[in-house]
């Protein structure tokens, strides 16, 4: 089950407990409780990946670090494993008598029956659907980026597992390539642009000495940071720098070579209808992302009419403001996000200060939603630049969750890369979206939900996650911190971006649009940077139907809340009504729909 979350590109993101650990694991008897059942499922899993444990960095505050010198089996063995894994699991829980459970083991369990139903259809089928080595999250980033962030260094023995873990990176990449070899044999190989851009990453890493390496940049800061003495430092460094060298560069060769080999063999076709049954697997993709029925020409249709709806809504802001609205959208907006008033100047300083801006934009708004929310993480919120080796081909922005334990906040990477990429008047809403009231209010506080269970905390249901974060750009402008006109045309792009994402995801995987007409509808139709354009088709090429949950998952939130508002009348709460959407944790659209009506018959019964 672990595999095929790591392949949609999801995280678990599972909380585990020492109490979990130590008494779920071990205990293989049949449980009464389907919480600790579902909990015991996933801590299961979760103990079969080194990499994870580090990540959620729950064990090593007990002194327990037997997970901290390896790294997650990646073999078709471990895969096949995994699937049969999953089957028992599947067994397991649904051994259980749904009708008999309290209500929220009533949601528990049909959140976890709906997943395993369209694991059980699709997993085995599509396991080998997608590119493990991509310009967005392939592992050629991935694990340099989860080394700097997540393995820490409070001593010589995590040091000496760090460049352990370093020493084992050619049997992962071993691994992997096994599947890679699989996928070619099937027909199943990433767009020539991949290639070349996975290439073109992988070379500029193995090219620069060790000691430029962020695998030892950072090594070196964290040993510092750690106070370990000179001399240790020193002899950690030489063992590092051993590991880059003989270890780190040789295993990415492997990778080098084969997608040299592989690159005559690739073509220019982007979407996945060039694979074999690849109108079934988007199909598939769909219904994963966006938890709904929604077929491709549905959604098409759907982001159609809400492109025009939306930029009717920014026409009548421009004219206001005096521009000329008669000329192409596209072009009009560009022009408008380049002005000098919006712009930062293109230098280190000014980098420095979009950060800075970033954090006071969010300083403002947490301090002013005590209209909005009854209740706040108490995880901390940061925000930093996304990494400069990977920041050319990642996305405008992302957020990382906090550790369970308090030891790393929630992270909002802002990519820095292309300055004309942030314009003032977007950014707002990016830092509400990614961070307060979006990510970091709905991440973290499921996450701190203790009477959830860990498939709770953090569910893999992109359509409600991603929902409720561009529902949150609303709710900010709703709140008035998007007064000024411009500011809330920021707001409206961003918007009118994800509905411009329903066209050409399924343009791309559906109608056999190329990536050069995907690229040139966006920037007709938003006016966003050029740069930021071509990332996102080419990220929506290697993860179909993702951009998709957006737009669904934000409209059935709206929907919700205006049945909530009708219903209720005067008695109507949005504080409660945000309660009831961030206390319950990620679910599958329609679950949400039937909480919220449940909720709305208790309200009325009272």
């Amino acid at each position: 089950m672990k595999k095929f979350f790591k392949w949609l590109g999801l995280s678990f993101g599972m909380i585990l407990s020492l109490a979990v650990l130590a008494g779920l694991w071990f205990w293989n008897a049949p449980l009464p409780n389907f919480d600790w059942a579902l909990n015991r499922a996933f801590a299961k899993s979760v103990m079969e990946s080194p990499e994870t444990l580090t990540q959620l960095h729950v064990l090593e505050q007990a002194g327990i670090t037997f997970h901290q010198d390896d790294l997650d089996d990646e073999s078709q063995a471990a895969g096949d494993e995994s699937l049969a894994k999953m089957k028992e699991i599947g067994v397991e829980l649904r051994g259980f008598d749904r009708d008999e459970l309290p209500y929220q083991q009533q949601l528990s369990y049909d959140m976890v029956d709906w997943l395993l139903t369209r694991m059980e259809d699709g997993v085995d089928k599509w396991r080998y659907y997608n590119y493990p080595l991509n310009q967005m999250f392939g592992v050629q980033s991935n694990f340099p980026s989860f080394m700097e962030s997540a393995h820490a260094i409070t001593s010589v023995g995590d040091a000496e597992d760090y460049n352990t873990r370093l020493s084992k990176l050619g049997v992962k990449f071993t691994q992997i390539m096994e599947g890679l070899r699989i996928r070619e044999e099937k027909g199943i190989l990433p767009p020539t642009f991949v290639v070349d851009k996975v290439l073109d990453e992988m070379v500029n890493f193995v090219g620069v000495p060790a000691s430029e390496n962020i695998l030892q940049t950072s090594f070196k800061t964290k040993l510092e940071e750690a106070g370990i003495s000179e001399d240790d430092q020193a002899e950690l460094m030489a063992e590092n720098t051993r590991q880059i060298e003989n270890s780190v560069y040789p295993a990415y060769q492997i990778f080098i070579d084969y997608y040299n080999e592989i690159r005559p063999k690739t073509t220019t076709d982007d979407g996945v209808w060039k694979l074999p049954n690849g109108d079934e697997f988007y199909a598939f993709m769909l219904q994963m992302m966006t938890t709904s029925e929604m077929s491709p020409g549905e959604i098409h249709e759907l982001g159609l009419s809400e492109v025009a709806r939306i930029q009717g809504e920014m026409r009548e802001i421009l004219a206001a403001e005096g521009y000329d609205t008669s000329r192409p959208f596209g072009e009009l907006m560009h022009e408008i996000s380049e002005e000098e008033r919006f712009m930062y100047p293109d230098t280190d300083e000014g980098r420095e200060q979009i950060l800075a801006d970033y954090k006071t934009i969010l300083d403002e708004i947490s301090a002013g939603l005590d209209d909005w929310f009854n209740i706040r993480p108490k995880a901390t919120l940061e925000v930093e630049r996304v990494p400069e080796f990977k920041e050319k081909s990642s996305a405008g922005a992302y957020y990382n969750q906090p550790a369970m334990d308090g030891s790393r906040p929630g992270i909002f990477y802002a990519n820095l890369y292309d300055i004309k990429a942030t314009p003032k008047l977007g950014m707002r809403t990016l830092a509400y979206h990614e961070g307060i009231p979006g990510h970091h209010f709905q991440v973290a506080l499921a996450m701190e939900q203790k009477e959830l269970p860990l498939f709770r905390k953090m569910g893999p249901f992109i359509a409600y996650v991603e929902g409720w974060a561009l529902y949150s750009e609303r709710v900010a402008w709703e709140a008035g911190f998007q007064s000024d006109p411009f500011s809330n045309l920021g707001r409206l792009q961003a918007e009118l971006f994800r509905g411009v994402r329903l066209v050409v995801d399924t343009g791309i995987h559906h109608s056999r649009w190329t990536r050069e007409q995907a690229i040139d509808y966006m920037l007709v139709n938003t006016g966003l940077a050029e740069s930021d354009v071509v990332a996102e088709i080419e990220r929506y090429i290697v993860m179909p139907g993702q951009a998709c949950a957006y737009k669904v998952g934000m409209i059935e939130i709206m929907k919700l809340r205006t049945l909530a508002e009708k219903t209720l009348g005067d008695d109507f709460d949005v504080r409660e009504f945000h309660d009831v959407i961030l206390k319950n944790g990620a679910m599958p659209l329609a679950i949400l729909n039937r909480v919220v009506n449940d909720w709305l018959a208790e309200k009325q019964a009272v």
